[in-house]
């Protein structure tokens, strides 16, 4: 009896199974998890990005009302 795991990878809500898909078809996968990670990656760096922004534009409109 084989004892191996099996892993579902789900592509547009349908199943499939990791082990079962060819080599290039797993290379995909693998681009297309990395893509996820580094989209997810981006989007927090922009959040970042943009409440630094506002910081900054805060810290400015409190010292020009300084020179008012």
């Amino acid at each position: 009896m084989e004892n191996t795991k099996k892993t579902p990878v789900y592509i547009d809500n349908v199943e499939y199974i990791y082990e079962d898909l060819t080599s290039e078809q797993q290379t995909i996968i693998n681009h297309l998890a990395d893509l996820d990670r580094k989209l997810s990656s981006a989007k927090f760096n922009v959040d970042q990005l943009e409440v630094g922004k506002q910081a900054f534009m805060t810290m400015f409109k409190e010292k020009v009302g300084e020179e008012v």
